[in-house]
């Protein structure tokens, strides 16, 4: 009997969930996971994480004092229920979990390096070691330097939100354990910008992975490509030999669901032999190349606002949640 997509999809490359939802994650699986604001806030809603929330808040509010704002308990109730919902993964997953860094934060070098500490250190007093850990960060120039200060202590990181390849190589430069280009998201952007439709190879987000993957293989970087935010299998399957793809549960299903051969699209042997020309990197250039990027411009600001947004409603959804637990128990809380 011929073998599902999934499967063949996992000789080629390691298979990360795209979601915050534990059982999914037991149903399909994955090597590693990744979450964000918008997936925690997901999962948080849901009925079954209700205690893990609660006991957050709880330690949250113990923590920061009783004289603290509901909004300042709820920050760091956020960063805390990161810190939860990634312990609870790394039950399941055999791999890593990203942890992400407050997008607010996406600008500022040093306040992502203190907050990166922060969570580390609790993965830390967990007895979780850091070799099961990525620290997500926006791929702004500001985020590539706090990554790569991180990364000469031992903290690996996974540089999200990338759309060029200026960012791609300052990644690579930088040292960076991991990079994870938004494939649906380019997609979206060339779709609304020309009014065509593109499937398969002709895919924007699926070329700009093949010439990161490309590059970074014929040069020897260290750095892995994690391809994320799909949109529909035919990207997925145009980019099998990558070295990562996460995956929302949903295309997982339909991964699982469909019967066809799946050939090897990205391969580091093809690679090398590539005639490929270096591309040198600075912040005078990576600018340049930036703003000469219009999509890449658009989708990394959109991208660090959306991220920021979801985390403003996830804090407003824990304060309402803080406010209903001290008005039943207020002696406990």
């Amino acid at each position: 009997m011929p073998k599902n997509l999934l499967e063949q999809l996992r000789q080629y490359t390691v298979v990360v969930a795209d979601t915050g939802d534990i059982e999914a994650m037991k149903q399909f699986r994955p090597q590693d996971s990744t979450t964000n604001p918008s997936l925690i806030t997901a999962a948080a809603q849901l009925p079954q994480y209700q205690s893990i929330v609660d006991g957050v808040l709880v330690d949250a509010r113990k923590e920061v004092g009783e004289g603290a704002t509901d909004a300042a308990v709820a920050n760091l109730a956020f960063q805390r229920l990161a810190i939860a919902f990634g312990k609870k993964i790394l039950a399941i997953v055999p791999g890593r979990v990203s942890t992400e860094v407050d997008a607010r934060l996406s600008y500022d070098t040093n306040a992502t390096i203190a907050q990166a500490r922060t969570i580390i250190a609790q993965y830390d007093r967990a007895g979780i070691g850091r070799e099961r850990i990525l620290i997500k960060i926006a791929s702004t120039w500001e985020g590539i330097r706090a990554a790569e200060v991180l990364e000469k202590e031992g903290i690996h990181c996974n540089l999200t939100l990338l759309f060029g390849l200026h960012q791609a190589i300052a990644c690579a430069e930088a040292g960076v354990t991991l990079i994870s280009p938004f494939v649906g998201r380019f997609l979206d952007w060339y779709k609304k910008d020309t009014g065509k439709d593109y499937q398969g190879a002709d895919d924007p987000g699926v070329k700009s992975v093949t010439r990161i993957y490309n590059y970074f293989k014929h040069f020897g970087y260290k750095t892995v490509v994690m391809g994320a935010s799909f949109r529909n299998i035919g990207e997925i399957t145009e980019l099998a030999g990558c070295d990562l793809l996460t995956i929302s549960p949903q295309l997982l299903a339909e991964l699982e669901a469909t019967k066809a051969g799946l050939p090897r699209k990205l391969d580091p042997v093809a690679a090398k032999s590539m005639n490929l020309g270096k591309i040198p990197m600075d912040k005078d250039i990576f600018d340049a190349m930036h703003a000469a990027d219009r999509m890449a411009t658009d989708k990394l600001k959109e991208g660090i606002e959306g991220f920021s947004a979801a985390l403003v409603k996830l804090e407003g959804l824990l304060a309402s949640r803080l406010c209903e637990l001290e008005s039943r128990a207020p002696a406990t809380v």
